[in-house]
């Protein structure tokens, strides 16, 4: 007997005896901006089943690249619909799952020892109040961050005095992080960001109606093989991990 037979055999006699074949692994290519987020929800999924699931954060964009070069992850979930329809016009995800999971919303931190407290509105008055130095966000040429925040600044009428000062960071943890070191007077992240950190606060809110809303796509990717994908995809939806979401201050879409 050939040695294939003798181990698809061994494998049918296993699973007949009770299961003790472990389910397969889930990989999540995901945006940044969610690791905390989906940390939790990829402990609470594996305390259902014998599957375990690997998760890569960081910008959508460095993703949605990787995936077009050959990386075979079984979920993507972009932090902006661009990068999403990036891959479905290279038919890298399978477009028939596609959902909107999640919005955000942009806001402006400063150091948590600053006293100040900023006003966003259209005009530069408010950017009195921001403490000389560096303003960082996301790349604007390719991180949904900084696209956000670039459309914003841009309705609001003061893209040009904010652009030399900008640090165009490759990712929104990599922003935060520089404000939370001191390195930058302020940043414009996501407000799941800023709620994580204790090293930051919140000076101001960006008006939501200045920008594209914040999605959150999430599809199977064309080359997913775990046959575990479509349950953990189908968790991700599911209360317990919207829950979780909402506890980390994303909204559901």
């Amino acid at each position: 007997m050939r040695r294939y037979q003798i181990f698809g055999l061994v494998t049918a006699a296993l699973v007949g005896l009770g299961g003790t074949a472990r389910a397969a692994d889930v990989t999540v290519f995901a945006a940044a901006s969610l690791t905390n987020a989906l940390q939790d929800i990829g402990r609470a999924y594996e305390q259902t089943t014998s599957a375990r699931v690997t998760f890569s954060f960081a910008s959508s964009s460095t993703l949605a690249k990787q995936i077009e070069a050959g990386a075979a992850p079984d979920i993507f979930i972009s932090a902006d619909d661009d990068w999403m329809n990036y891959l479905a016009a290279k038919k890298a995800i399978k477009q028939d799952t596609r959902v909107a999971l999640l919005s955000n919303r942009l806001v402006v931190v400063v150091p948590a020892n600053s006293s100040v407290v900023l006003d966003i509105k259209i005009g530069a008055d408010w950017l009195r109040a921001l403490p000389p130095g560096r303003i960082v966000t996301g790349d604007p040429a390719n991180v949904p961050v900084g696209k956000y925040a670039q459309q914003a600044l841009m309705k609001l009428g003061i893209w040009d005095q904010i652009a030399p000062r900008l640090v165009r960071a490759d990712n929104v943890r990599s922003a935060l992080v520089l404000v939370e070191r001191g390195e930058a007077a302020a940043g414009i992240v996501y407000a799941t960001d800023a709620a994580i950190s204790k090293s930051v606060k919140v000076a101001g809110l960006i008006p939501e109606d200045a920008h594209k809303p914040i999605s959150y796509p999430m599809a199977i990717t064309a080359g997913s093989k775990s046959p575990d994908t479509e349950r953990f995809f189908a968790f991700l939806t599911s209360p317990a991990a919207k829950s979780i979401f909402t506890r980390f201050g994303f909204t559901s879409r």
